[in-house]
């Protein structure tokens, strides 16, 4: 099983826990301040801020937040800046990791991440020593149960998008180069097609094998950097046998695995991105 899509997708189904909610508003705010900081507070000027709202409106924060987290980046309210960064490395098995982060302090959060991979036997590793293995693509996802499947793969391949994939029972996971995103999103949007998860994502172009024994160890590091405050988004090319069961390592049973979140990083509803990991 490739390792991207059908983890994301579980991802973000879970994603939506009220247990959750506090530190996913903490991280969907702190996009939202960094994106107003470079590009402005006028979404309908600001692409990347536009995302970041529409993110935090399809978790369901509340507008007064979205509004202060606007106020913060433009500098109207006065609080912490925050600085965005991406390291690179390798993960229990050889897997590659990409994560990115919004921080305050980067010394602290890079010490944390060493220490926070170290204990799982990964490593960081030199800028660009895995983004070779990943490519930007825009995602959307869309449940089988809510759209045609004739209306889907019209209006898909009228607006530009690259492909089409059906291997997931519950979704059909549609693929644009990231130039032909938001057309193909918006031709979904007025077609009235419902979308899970909708972004422009890091996909791997090669997937790495995790042997049973270094599955949970795996899983157990995912599950620590989404915890961390700082990490907005991590992906990774790790792939995990559909035939595998985790629940004796204390694991639910998984089948694929980019992480994205897209924090996911990275979810959504109706609109693009909240690219986050929310493991259990």
């Amino acid at each position: 099983m490739a390792g991207h899509s059908k983890w994301a997708n579980r991802v973000h189904r879970k994603g939506r826990q009220d247990r959750k909610r506090a530190k996913l508003f903490n991280k969907l705010s702190r996009r939202i301040i960094s994106a107003a900081r470079e590009g402005g507070g006028n979404p309908d000027l600001n692409h990347k801020l536009r995302a970041a709202i529409d993110q935090a409106q399809a978790a369901d924060m509340p507008n007064e937040n979205i509004e202060y987290a606007i106020k913060r980046g433009t500098g109207e309210i006065e609080g912490i800046s925050y600085e965005s960064a991406r390291y690179e490395g390798y993960g229990p098995a050889g897997i590659a990791l990409m994560i990115d982060v919004l921080t305050d302090n980067p010394n602290r959060t890079v010490a944390e991440l060493r220490n926070l991979l170290k204990e799982s036997g990964a490593s960081l590793g030199s800028p660009g020593c895995v983004q070779w293995m990943f490519e930007r693509k825009g995602v959307i996802v869309v449940p089988r149960d809510g759209a045609d499947e004739e209306e889907l793969f019209s209006v898909a391949l009228e607006a530009g998008a690259e492909d089409i994939l059906d291997d997931d029972e519950e979704v059909w996971e549609v693929r644009t180069e990231p130039e032909d995103y938001q057309r193909v999103y918006e031709a979904f949007d007025a077609a009235g097609i419902p979308m899970e998860r909708a972004e422009v994502t890091m996909v791997p172009t090669t997937n790495t094998p995790v042997p049973d024994e270094e599955a949970a160890k795996v899983l157990r590091l995912l599950d620590g950097l989404d915890e961390h405050d700082d990490v907005q988004n991590v992906f990774s090319n790790f792939e995990i046998s559909d035939d595998r069961d985790l629940t004796a390592s204390g694991v639910p049973r998984l089948q694929r695995g980019l992480i994205h979140l897209a924090v996911s990083t990275a979810l959504i509803y109706r609109s693009p991105l909240i690219a986050w990991i929310l493991l259990q």
